[in-house]
């Protein structure tokens, strides 16, 4: 139960730490940025492990979530502007 409540804490920091660090307008609220942070948390995992950097089943660093969330939140900025 705490690794769920852990992982959802540590995905809103690592969210916000994105949305801070990349200016401009976010088109998303609370829950997006817990769910941009989770799944920046993965997608940095996936690409440190592809770099070497992470060995198999290790969690993804702290400077590699917040890379992978910022990653996501530009995707989703362009998605979202390409809708409007």
């Amino acid at each position: 139960m705490f690794g769920i409540i852990g992982t959802i804490i540590s995905g809103l920091v690592v969210g916000v730490i994105a949305k801070v660090l990349m200016p401009g307008k976010d088109p998303g609220g609370f829950v997006m940025t817990i769910l941009l942070g989770i799944a920046g948390s993965f997608l940095g995992g996936w690409g440190g492990r592809a770099l070497g950097l992470y060995g198999e089943g290790e969690s993804a660093g702290f400077i590699m979530s917040v890379l992978g969330s910022i990653a996501l939140l530009f995707a989703y900025r362009m998605m979202k502007a390409r809708q409007a």
